[in-house]
């Protein structure tokens, strides 16, 4: 299963990288803001799972999300949002703009390994 990460921060990607491989998923794509998720999607239309963090430069997370539900062809990828962004209304903004999912950083293995799970069914 391909996975796109994004965020601006490559150290967040790395460690993302990191936690993801240790859980067995190693075919990832990572993007460092909104606007370079969008070519990557273009780019790789095997992607399965898009793990998208909120707070970017150029295109943010939340607008990025409204840009993959409004293309035919990337609206039936799952997106997470894995962000610091903890406030239950910016939750309910980002579920109600598409997002399937929503982890707060910083997160462990177990608790993503779960909301992957959740979403892909394995």
């Amino acid at each position: 299963m391909k996975i796109l990460l994004v965020d601006d921060s490559s150290t967040m990607r790395r460690i993302q990288a990191n936690t993801l491989n240790s859980l067995g998923y190693t075919e990832l794509v990572q993007a460092e803001d909104g606007s370079d998720a969008l070519k990557k999607l273009a780019e790789n239309p095997d992607v399965a799972l898009v793990l998208l963090d909120w707070n970017m430069p150029n295109m943010n997370g939340l607008d990025c999300l409204k840009a993959i539900k409004a293309s035919p062809t990337t609206k039936a990828i799952p997106v997470m949002m894995v962000t610091s962004e903890a406030e239950k209304t910016k939750i309910i903004e980002a579920v109600q703009a598409g997002a399937s999912n929503y982890l707060v950083k910083p997160f462990d293995a177990d608790s993503l390994k779960a909301k992957i799970t959740a979403l892909m069914g394995g």
